[in-house]
């Protein structure tokens, strides 16, 4: 049985969440499942979804790994989005952290260098 990932982040504001994901994600949805959820498929079996739900949102804390942090920090930061911090931990894994206005935090990581 393949892996599925399809995880939900509550937001208080579907416009504004909307706009900021897309430009986090690189692009509009993938799908706008109803008129306060919409959702990007990051690879193959791998979806994030944003979802109106006011009185739950602020509260997500995900990491997404890619294999290049730098140049993901960089393409970010020429869509207005900038890291809050940026942490290498003992073990060598990279990352950087994103929050929504809502206070939603999606880190980008990467793999210790080898």
């Amino acid at each position: 049985m393949p892996l599925a990932l399809y995880a939900g982040i509550a937001v208080s504001d579907y416009a504004t969440a909307c706009d900021w994901y897309s430009r986090l994600f690189g692009g509009p949805p993938t799908l706008v499942a109803t008129p306060t959820k919409a959702v990007w498929d990051l690879a193959e079996h791998r979806s994030i979804f944003i979802d109106e739900r006011p009185e739950h949102a602020g509260h997500a804390n995900l990491s997404i790994f890619v294999d290049d942090l730098d140049g993901l920090v960089a393409q970010l930061a020429e869509r207005g989005i900038h890291a809050e911090k940026q942490e290498t931990y003992k073990d060598g894994v990279r990352r950087a952290s994103y929050r929504d206005s809502d206070g939603n935090e999606i880190g980008s990581g990467s793999a210790p260098q080898l």
